[in-house]
């Protein structure tokens, strides 16, 4: 559930609320696609219920992702199609928002848009350390004992994690069926 904390603690209660408004529930049954390596995305996914499989050919299984994380987000910072697939481990609910009205959103809402971006990048951050730390690019990393420990969250993050759970167990009550 941590990439929720890092999207929904940067953002302000109203633009939660305007994601809730736009975005729509939709049911992935098992064994449905929901993001397909080499196509592009028209939606940007907040997963609310169940699991999904992430897979890339060549590579197989690279995560299992569940409730509070989100797809599509790398798809709205760069052009290139997805490199990897997602598909439904077990029946599930996301909360969709379509690409094209998040994009509209983003070009003219400035707050909106420095926020969202902060939020991505935020993440997107964490996870190249994560994965430095794990690969250390070919070599072991040893780690500095006043650096954070892996799984730590940012200072920044942590700040607003309490805001961003809040935000999103709104977000859960108000698309149960």
């Amino acid at each position: 559930m941590r990439k929720v904390l890092y999207i929904l603690g940067q953002l302000s209660d109203d633009d939660v609320e305007w994601l809730a408004t736009v975005g729509q529930r939709q049911i992935i049954k098992k064994g449905q696609m929901l993001v397909t390596q080499g196509q592009a995305v028209a939606w940007l996914f907040f997963i609310l219920d169940g699991q999904f499989d992430v897979s890339a050919r060549g590579v197989g299984q690279l995560a299992v992702v569940g409730c509070g994380e989100i797809i599509g987000e790398i798809s709205l910072v760069d052009s290139r199609p997805p490199a990897a697939s997602v598909t439904a481990v077990e029946d599930c609910v996301v909360l969709a928002i379509e690409r094209d009205a998040l994009q509209r959103k983003l070009v003219t809402d400035v707050y909106f848009a420095a926020h969202f971006y902060r939020a991505v990048a935020t993440f997107l951050a964490e996870r190249m350390r994560s994965t430095v730390q794990r690969m250390g690019y070919g070599a072991e990393v040893a780690l500095n004992p006043n650096e954070e420990i892996d799984g730590e969250l940012d200072i920044n993050v942590l700040d607003n994690v309490h805001l961003a759970g809040a935000r999103f167990d709104r977000i859960l009550k108000r698309f149960q069926h």
